[in-house]
């Protein structure tokens, strides 16, 4: 048995790009950036934040909510698969694209909560709150959790 599943929280590089077809399916497509973290290690060596750039495909029914609903700088989190195509440019040289095709879009809030703000990113704001940095001195905030999930771990 083998399973292709990917969960990305991060944020929307550039306003999606919506394709229609002449079908009548159309196509959303932008870019999500994911970051690690920097750290200092024991002995001082600093490793610094790295970013990762991931090229989102969203199609069917979620079209509709990412053209509405999704722009520039907003905190999303993408459940999808990771697919992986080639192509010869014009130069004869093969290219290989890895995209992550989107199952679910879903706003998502990053940081602590401020009175007065909603706890998730809502449908209007077309920005997203910085994230917390985590300091050894600041103590570890519980994550809000739905129990309508019904996951194992």
């Amino acid at each position: 048995m083998s399973l292709n599943k990917v969960i990305l929280i991060g944020y929307v590089g550039k306003d999606p790009d919506i394709r229609y077809f002449d079908s009548g399916v159309a196509v959303a497509s932008f870019p999500l950036a994911t970051s690690e973290r920097g750290y200092t290690l024991a002995n001082g060596t600093v490793v610094p934040e790295r970013t990762e750039w991931h090229n989102i495909v969203v199609r069917r029914d979620q079209v509709a909510f990412v053209e509405k609903w999704v722009r520039k700088g907003a905190g999303l989190c993408v459940d999808g698969k990771i697919h992986t195509r080639t192509y010869d440019d014009q130069a004869g040289v093969k290219r290989y694209v890895t995209e992550i095709y989107a199952d679910r879009v879903d706003f998502f809030s990053f940081g602590k909560r401020e009175e007065g703000q909603p706890a998730t990113q809502t449908a209007n704001s077309s920005q997203a709150t910085a994230p917390v940095p985590h300091t050894p001195s600041q103590p570890d905030q519980p994550l809000e959790t739905n129990d309508a999930d019904d996951l194992p771990f």
